[in-house]
């Protein structure tokens, strides 16, 4: 029995790693609202781009995740930030990676999507280009924790710490908490975006998978759409988005059966670990994971409430 089109449709993640007990409740409340602020959108026949635009930003600016305010810091003590977003019916999009000083790169990778024959800018020219279209800038303290200065000044002591030999030991406790949106709206487009401020004590310049299309970010109308969550280096070397988008291209578009295969192809060719969101062009969802927990928030039009969790 086939399965009817349910969209509208919005699902959105908050990272996939060991989320400690005492932050489940903060990691719930922050995919709850930004999942209110999106499906909201496209309930009243928004367009896809705006809600996945507007749910990022709400997580950009809960400092409980890794992106915009309250990401982690690199080797030099500043912060560099990742995002991209893919429109699935024009296959335009837009990215920046290691820009400094933005509070909402969602929002400046957008405006790269619009107003750009480019899709990726890094550093200073993704901030050039801002300063051009009258993107806000801010203040490093306004983007910085003590929670991450904290967390910088303990690695400072620990001079044989490396993000690369802990993944690579599987040690899943390393924090981890890029958000993402996927959504369908009523007229069928999908889109994906993917926001990040990398790993903790990364080396400057460091890029991951979140602003790579294909890697982190991917979505295509006619299939569906990914974003991405974990170790970016691995997500990268298995081109990780367009894999599970290829995947469900040759399965009859099942969300699900792709989710876990890309993840189960992460681990065994790059020992990698992480989750992804995937919606099919129906706007059916599928989730997977190979970390202790990920937080993620979906609703379509088939159904009453939401499903919110965190485990």
């Amino acid at each position: 029995m086939k399965r009817k089109s349910t969209y509208p449709a919005l699902v959105i993640h908050g990272g996939a790693w060991d989320i400690p007990d005492d932050a489940v409740d903060a990691h719930y409340r922050g995919i709850q609202k930004a999942l209110k602020v999106g499906w909201a959108i496209l309930k009243k026949g928004g367009s896809s781009v705006d809600a996945v635009e507007e749910s990022i930003i709400i997580l950009e600016n809960d400092s409980t995740f890794d992106a915009g305010r309250g990401s982690f810091l690199n080797s030099l003590g500043e912060i560099e930030l990742d995002a991209s977003i893919m429109n699935g019916k024009t296959f335009r999009a837009g990215a920046v990676a290691a820009v400094k000083n933005i509070q909402n790169p969602i929002s400046l990778s957008r405006l790269i999507m619009e107003k750009s024959e480019h899709i990726l800018l890094t550093g200073l020219g993704a901030n050039r280009f801002a300063k051009e279209h009258k993107v806000p800038f801010c203040k490093m303290e306004d983007l910085l924790l003590d929670r991450e200065l904290q967390r910088w000044l303990k690695l400072q002591k620990e001079p044989d710490y490396s993000t690369k030999d802990a993944f690579r030991m599987k040690q899943r406790k390393l924090p981890s908490g890029t958000v993402g949106a996927v959504a369908m709206d009523k007229a069928g487009v999908i889109c994906a975006g993917t926001s990040t401020g990398g790993t903790p004590n990364k080396y400057p310049g460091r890029v991951g998978d979140s602003p790579l299309i294909g890697c982190g970010t991917y979505a295509d109308s006619s299939v569906g759409g990914v974003s991405t969550t974990g170790w970016g280096e691995a997500m990268i070397k298995v081109v990780m988005a367009k894999t599970v988008i290829d995947i469900m291209e040759q399965n009859g578009g099942d969300p699900e059966d792709a989710a876990k295969k890309g993840i189960t192809i992460l681990d065994k060719k790059a020992a990698g670990f992480g989750g992804v969101i995937v919606l099919n062009k129906k706007g059916h969802i599928g989730i997977a994971y190979n970390t202790p927990r990920m937080a993620r928030a979906y609703i379509t039009s088939a159904m009453k409430n939401p499903v919110i969790e965190v485990e």
